[in-house]
């Protein structure tokens, strides 16, 4: 019987629609039995029974204190048994005498063979079908020796009948794909076992008070290749098939191992705290937020649970108040994706409901999640991201870039929309690092070699204006904020962004003098926010500093080359751009964007990024693939014109960005340029070089001496800095004390001091190259 909403009867149903999904809800609230199909025959044959009135179904979910969600490869299985129940008994008509094909006195004279089909058809198939084959099998072996032994005309043609009628029934049931699945696997099975059945039928379990499915259950046929966990107890694993090429990433989070009375307890807390809506200013500042209704769900969890007579430990209240928070004001089983660190990025696909959640793994890759979010979580997140943002989502406005900010981990959010995806709301979730990116943990990940990262120093300290390319998800973001921990501490810094990706908040608090600004995004229409172009002239005025942009994207391309141009020589000016190669990041700033060919002469060093793929296309890997510069002695076309010069290259073979001889020879106008401008190097190549090489040994000595002693908290940013401020003041030291730059004494200085640090929090531990 169908019902609606929260006046469902046990055994009733109600129909929701999720994208071209028709799925059906069945209440199995206070029902004293499991509600599974796999355990319980008579949840299978209430099912089946259902999917006759409604054969449309292709999802179905029991509800009882926790979701049972069924797909539709399972409830296709079970419609053909539904389909093979009203054959039999509508078109067949075989619980009837006359059906059998045998005499009223064969009927009347063994009312059990009649019986026996009753049963099957009637009690068996429905509920057991396996059960019904088997017992099909068996009473066909018997008719076999029966039709043998049978004598005189009649009892061979009665005897001929009944097993003909059992034949037709075996045939429809034997074609079914539930038995054609388990057939092999029959042989000795033992009538009322159900323990067969949970190979065909593994359901999503989730408590009642999250619309999201997830698969508990370890996939089978499938090796678990890696697992760990996350801070707040979710477990992770990653199976690889046996055939195919989809990793799973498969998420078990903490919820899903509470006790009943515990998932009783969030339930009715979630229904009480739906009540209460959050304002739009509310919602404008989400960590401050999250911290209210934190506590709010503390002391009613509390409440609840002292009426009810169930003990909640402090410890316990709060683990249950931080899941009531994700899945009221917060984003469910996404933020438990965007708190592991090595989630890079996420990808819903529309329609929401009918497809799981993919990541990229920083280890594995693209991988297949255990996760469907549901078409609700889907509305859910829009509205929210709408409030958030202020930027507005609809038909006239159907792409939304915004950001996802708590307090464990930060992400952009690409969020798309009807008519621009015809089949309803899709998202992208980009998980930024925690801490910034530094130059020593590129090196550590292969990236970019400890030369290269010299380099870039060099450059970032001779300001030089910079564009990093690349592809999407090539790493051009995390590249440029590691830029901004080479700039000192000393000078001021500006951000340029429409969607916050660069980590300002992070380097505000290691002492950086940063100065973010927001403003529209290229791809929204109105608003108050400042296009990027103002926000960048905006920079200008704001006194002397290094402007970073975080992405150029449109009009803004202008107003940049405005900054590179005013700005040359005095501060670094850098951002990042879509492009795989030095050519093509010309070809998009003067074509596409705009901007006369003389102006892009301002940019001096492209800096490429790219993923390079493993020669079995299953794996990506991020690289650094050149370093370029740009000469300024050209007209029309940089490329013919010879004014593009690799000074460092990626190699395949070595898996290495390698040197140039344009580098090696000391042809660099750009490097010339800047040791002109160092009274101490002017016209010596040779000393600007080796600073370059101090860079790299400096920084490859970070590297080296982390993975020694298995300290990579020496690579962050906090640590990178101080390191930076040494380097830059030990400088100055021997600057003064010696009248020259040697970059010996500076590196015996510097190494010294590393030392001492060292020692300071390992005092018995051996560093010594």
């Amino acid at each position: 019987m169908m019902g609606t909403g929260d006046s469902l009867k046990p055994g009733e149903y109600e129909l929701i629609r999720e994208g071209k999904q028709e799925v059906m809800k069945i209440n199995f609230i206070g029902v004293p039995y499991s509600p599974s199909i796999e355990d319980d025959k008579i949840t299978m044959a209430m099912v089946v029974d259902r999917l006759i009135e409604v054969p449309s179904v292709s999802r179905i979910i029991l509800s009882a204190d926790r979701n049972y969600q069924y797909g539709i490869d399972q409830i296709q299985m079970l419609r053909e048994i539904a389909n093979i129940y009203i054959y039999l008994t509508r078109q067949k008509g075989v619980l009837s005498l006359s059906s059998l094909g045998t005499s009223m006195e064969y009927a009347q004279m063994y009312p059990s063979r009649f019986s026996d089909i009753q049963y099957i058809v009637n009690n068996l198939l429905k509920g057991d079908p396996i059960g019904a084959y088997v017992e099909l099998k068996r009473i066909m072996r018997e008719q076999k020796i029966r039709l043998k032994n049978a004598k005189g005309p009649f009892a061979v043609r009665d005897e001929t009948a009944y097993f003909k009628s059992l034949t037709e029934i075996f045939e429809v049931v034997n074609k079914s794909t539930l038995i054609s699945q388990l057939k092999s696997e029959l042989d000795g099975h033992v009538l009322g076992d159900r323990s067969i059945y949970s190979r065909s039928f593994r359901p999503m379990i989730s408590p009642n008070f999250m619309f999201t499915r997830l698969m508990a259950r370890v996939p089978v046929d499938s090796d678990e290749i890696d697992n760990y966990s996350l801070n707040d107890g979710s477990q992770i694993m990653i199976f690889e098939p046996s055939d195919g090429v989809n990793i799973l990433y498969h998420l078990a989070p903490p919820e899903f191992n509470l006790p009943e009375d515990h998932v009783w307890l969030l339930d009715l807390a979630r229904v009480v705290m739906s009540e209460h809506k959050p304002t739009t200013a509310e919602f404008t500042d989400p960590i401050r937020i999250r911290q209210t209704f934190l506590n709010i769900g503390k002391d009613l969890l509390n409440e609840l649970a002292a009426s009810k007579g169930i003990a909640l430990s402090y410890e316990e209240s709060g683990k249950l108040a931080e899941i009531l928070i994700r899945y009221t004001i917060g984003f469910g089983l996404i933020e438990v994706l965007l708190s592991d660190p090595k989630v890079q990025d996420i990808s819903v696909n529309a329609p929401i409901g009918e497809a799981p959640i993919f990541i990229v793994h920083q280890d594995y890759g693209e991988c297949l999640t255990n996760i469907t979010p549901s078409s609700d979580d889907g509305e859910s997140w829009a509205t929210k991201f709408r409030i958030m943002s202020g930027r507005p989502l609809d038909e006239a406005n159907p792409v939304l870039d915004t950001e996802l900010v708590l307090s464990k981990f930060r992400a952009r959010v690409s969020i798309i929309t009807s008519p621009l995806n015809p089949v309803g709301i899709a998202y992208a979730f980009r998980r930024h690092r925690e801490k910034p990116w530094t130059l020593p943990l590129f090196i550590d990940n292969n990236m970019i070699s400890s030369l290269g990262a010299g380099l870039l120093s060099f450059l970032i300290d001779g300001s030089r204006t910079l564009l990093i390319a690349g592809t999407r998800s090539s790493g051009k973001t995390s590249l440029l904020g590691s830029c901004l921990v080479e700039i000192m501490r000393k000078y001021r810094i500006i951000t340029v962004e429409d969607t916050l990706e660069l980590p300002v908040s992070s380097m505000r608090g290691l002492g950086y003098n940063i100065q973010p600004m927001k403003v529209r995004s290229a791809l929204a229409a109105g608003g108050t926010e400042l296009p990027a172009e103002e926000g960048i002239r905006t920079s200008l005025r704001l006194g002397d500093s290094s402007l970073i942009v975080g992405e150029v994207r449109s009009k803004e391309a202008l107003a940049l080359y405005e900054a590179m141009r005013v700005g040359a020589l005095a501060n670094v000016v850098a951002g990042t751009i879509h492009g795989g190669s030095p050519y093509s990041v010309f070809d998009r700033v003067v074509n596409d964007l705009g901007v006369p060919k003389t102006s892009f002469k301002a940019t001096d060093i492209i800096v490429v990024a790219n993923p390079v793929k493993s020669p079995d296309g299953l794996h990506k890997i991020r690289r650094v693939t050149s370093i370029t510069e740009v000469r300024k002695e050209w007209e029309n076309d940089p490329l013919a014109e010879g004014a593009f010069v690799d000074l460092m290259v990626y190699n395949h073979k070595t898996d290495q960005l390698e040197p140039t001889d344009s580098l090696i020879n000391g042809d660099s106008e750009i490097i010339k340029s800047i040791a002109g401008s160092v009274k101490e190097w002017a016209g010596n190549w040779d000393a600007a070089w080796e600073n370059i090489l101090l860079r790299a040994k400096i920084k490859e000595t970070l590297v080296d001496v982390a993975n020694k002693i298995e300290r990579k908290d020496l690579l962050e940013a906090e640590f990178s800095t101080k390191a930076n401020d040494v380097f830059h003041k030990l400088s100055d030291e021997v600057l003064t004390n010696f009248g020259v730059l040697d970059s010996e004494k500076i590196f015996f200085r510097w190494n010294e001091w590393f030392k001492k640090e060292i020692k300071k929090e390992v005092p018995n531990v051996d560093i010594e190259r």
